[in-house]
């Protein structure tokens, strides 16, 4: 069984350097900053994997409201 009490693991990936890792939600910011300034002279390359990215946002989105539908009457 694995261990659901820790903070989520968001995927980052690098298509220059072609890795895929997984990282603790707190900590993806500072893990794709140092990445990219460390491989990449701080060119944004290494990012949150954009799907997961989209579907965070949709997320955010619906528990702020903003996806509701409006009534039209």
């Amino acid at each position: 069984m694995s261990d659901d009490t820790g903070p989520p693991a968001i995927p980052v990936v690098c298509p220059e350097c072609g890795t895929r890792t997984s990282v603790p939600f707190p900590d993806v910011e500072a893990t794709v900053e140092r990445h990219n300034e460390e491989r990449h002279g701080g060119e944004t390359v290494a990012a949150v994997d954009p799907d997961v990215f989209d579907r965070l946002a949709d997320y955010v989105a619906a528990d702020l409201g903003l996806l509701d539908e409006r009534d039209e009457g």
